[in-house]
């Protein structure tokens, strides 16, 4: 299929090939997951019964579990934002033990977010089969769409926790090898070597030895003969 030039040059470019990555369609995948989570049940989560004008959760009446979801949905929405983010600016990370911690980070949050979804969909799938929808007017269909997208939140988050960990054990596991080949070239500045700078030069000239005589010269000459004293008669 051939496309227009201009349309080939918003394929090619580097935008596009960014939101093409299997770690950024997952992030965005995440992330509206989440959005849909905690909007529905903001919005009609929240229903007052036929014979009361007081607001309940529409699962089971459990305020725990609106509020559960809805605070879930929204830092799991954040965090899918913050790490898209850092995505688009990890071509300008030089540091190898930041980029490391980061991924790291990313492995441990997305295996945490994978559990807390699943935990969320069994409880509020629980709190749902307790509930009684002909006491509310307006919510079901907020609840089962909360429902399902937890559930769904929960493979989208474990092939995050994949893609993480598959980043860590492509990186380098030599730390330290920055600092080794510096401590080397730092030892093979400072040590001479011994072909091109001898230790023990020798020197020859008229020079050296004049001044070997004249340094030496004090300590080589003629002792002196001792003096007689005259002791007193007793």
């Amino acid at each position: 299929m051939h496309l227009p030039e201009s349309l080939q040059d918003l394929v090619d470019s580097e935008t596009v090939r960014f939101l093409r990555r299997p770690k950024s369609i997952s992030r965005i995948c995440g992330g509206v997951f989440s959005l849909v989570i905690f909007s529905s049940l903001l919005t009609d989560g929240y229903q007052n019964r036929t014979e009361s004008p007081q607001l309940r959760c529409v699962l089971n009446s459990n305020h725990v579990a609106c509020s559960f979801a809805v605070g879930a949905g929204f830092l799991s929405f954040l965090s899918c934002l913050v790490f898209l983010a850092l995505d688009a600016r990890e071509s300008r990370i030089t540091g190898s033990r930041f980029k490391t911690a980061f991924q790291l980070l990313d492995f441990i949050l997305a295996v945490l977010w994978a559990g807390v979804w699943f935990v969320a969909f069994c409880f509020l799938a629980s709190q749902w089969q307790h509930s009684k929808s002909k006491h509310f007017l307006l919510g079901n269909s907020s609840a089962k769409a909360a429902i399902a997208f937890a559930f769904f939140s929960v493979p989208v988050w474990i092939f995050q926790a994949y893609l993480a960990f598959q980043d860590l054990r492509d990186e380098a596991p030599v730390p330290y090898k920055r600092s080794l080949d510096e401590g080397i070239v730092v030892l093979n500045t400072l040590s001479p070597s011994s072909t091109t700078s001898p230790v023990n030069p020798s020197t020859t000239g008229p020079n050296s030895v004049s001044y070997t005589s004249s340094a030496l010269s004090p300590y080589l000459t003629a002792p002196k003969a001792p003096r007689l004293a005259m002791m007193p008669d007793s």
